[in-house]
């Protein structure tokens, strides 16, 4: 069973940063791609970035210019900054990961930006 650990959430004011991190309890080259989610209440469930095995990325517009996904093969992490914070990033960011047979979450981390 593949465990995605999240961390790196928190309180922070409005053009703050915070940088996310993902570990995985087995190698994340053995993944197709990885990604962060988010979901802020009431709303679905959305992706944030999404990096592939080869390191291609792609963002959401809505986070596009501010965020940068990048990882660790080595250390089988996955990392998400995000700079110039603003409110409607409050979400629950989820951890995710896809290989061929299934996909994998996190448990979540809460981002609270405020005003």
């Amino acid at each position: 069973q593949v465990q995605l650990v999240e961390s790196g959430g928190g309180l922070v004011q409005a053009g703050g940063s915070l940088r996310l991190s993902c570990v995985a309890s087995r190698s994340i080259f053995s993944f197709n791609a990885m990604g962060w989610y988010r979901q802020a209440p009431g709303k679905q469930r959305e992706l944030v970035a999404r990096i592939t095995r080869g390191g291609s990325t792609n963002y959401a517009d809505s986070v596009k210019g501010r965020s940068t996904i990048s990882k660790d093969n080595a250390k089988n992490v996955v990392f998400l900054q995000m700079n110039s914070l603003k409110p409607e990033d409050t979400a629950v960011y989820y951890c995710n990961a896809k290989d061929w047979q299934a996909e994998y979450w996190g448990q979540g981390t809460q981002v609270t930006v405020s005003s």
